[in-house]
């Protein structure tokens, strides 16, 4: 927010120049940008960067965003359930309060979900993991289809799938107007639209950083599902505009040196940690979710299956 506090403040001191009577210098940054400050804000800093007033933050955000009644998956749902607390319901929760830990000693907001290859649960982990932030009372949460190759997201959240993130990457629609909510939890969605031909690209032209400058101060968690990482280059890029990513890998099926390429695709302070899915029950009580260096939690993740 330091570029839109000083293009405000800018504009104020221009004002007082101008010989405002109104006018007031704000001196500090305000601790919680409301929406309404936000759209000033905004206004003020695509002013100076020239960027269009679709693109401006209003004080109805959210009554902007597209409510959808949405058929979501019952598997899904009943993992992350208040009413129930299955193992693994269980171990969702304990990694929500593993992430706000981490949140204590390190900026940790915009999170990456990645897998060294297909098929090996990222998009099931990703929409759990948003669900049960969603959960918390006043934490607003956008949950983002980054994989633009094949998006599978939708599916699961039985919402539409465009317009989405290809669509707004295209420069076809306003950053609201791809944005989805709910009608239960304070989780919001983007899909990832159409299928594109020139993904890469399209992360890369700019618009996808543009997106993450206005969703930030709305929400608490931006969870984002990535294409597997070895595969292509869009899961490095997309992690360039997150704080951390976590690693998805399958116990006895992800080959060790796979993981191990996986990993060293990003830069070793952005990796949070690593998910090790669909553990047998006959090996550990629990699937494991490793941290830092060594830490690691155990749980049950026989059921975690995509």
């Amino acid at each position: 927010m330091s570029r839109v506090h000083d293009a405000l403040k800018k504009a104020e001191q221009e004002k007082a120049l101008l010989g405002d009577p109104d006018s007031a210098v704000e001196t500090k940054a305000p601790t919680a940008p409301g929406l309404h400050h936000l759209e000033t804000a905004c206004a003020v800093a695509n002013a100076e960067s020239g960027a269009g007033q679709d693109e401006l933050v209003p004080e109805t955000f959210v009554e902007r965003c597209s409510c959808q009644d949405w058929n979501t998956d019952a598997a899904l749902t009943q993992h992350v359930d208040a009413r129930r607390h299955t193992l693994v319901s269980e171990e969702f929760r304990s990694l929500r309060s593993r992430l706000y830990l981490m949140r204590k000693a390190r900026p940790v907001q915009k999170l990456l979900v990645a897998s060294p290859l297909p098929q090996e649960g990222k998009t099931f982990v990703a929409a759990n993991l948003a669900r049960v932030f969603a959960k918390q009372a006043d934490s607003r949460v956008l949950l983002i289809d980054g994989d633009l190759r094949m998006s599978a997201l939708h599916a699961v959240l039985g919402a539409p799938s465009v317009p989405g993130l290809s669509e707004y990457l295209a420069g076809g629609f306003d950053f609201t107007s791809i944005i989805q909510r709910g009608t239960a939890e304070n989780l919001f969605f983007i899909p990832g639209g159409a299928t594109a031909t020139n993904p890469t690209e399209l992360l890369g032209n700019g618009r996808f950083e543009l997106l993450m400058n206005r969703v930030v101060p709305v929400f608490d968690w931006i969870i984002i599902d990535s294409p597997p990482a070895i595969p292509v280059s869009d899961a490095r890029l997309l992690a360039g505009f997150c704080d951390g990513v976590l690693m998805l890998i399958n116990a006895g099926t992800t080959p060790l040196d796979l993981a191990q390429k996986a990993c060293g695709e990003f830069p070793r302070n952005q990796l949070l940690g690593v998910i090790l899915n669909r553990v047998e029950p006959q090996q550990t009580y629990g699937s494991y979710y490793y941290y830092g260096k060594g830490n690691h939690h155990k749980g049950n993740g026989k059921d975690v299956k995509v």
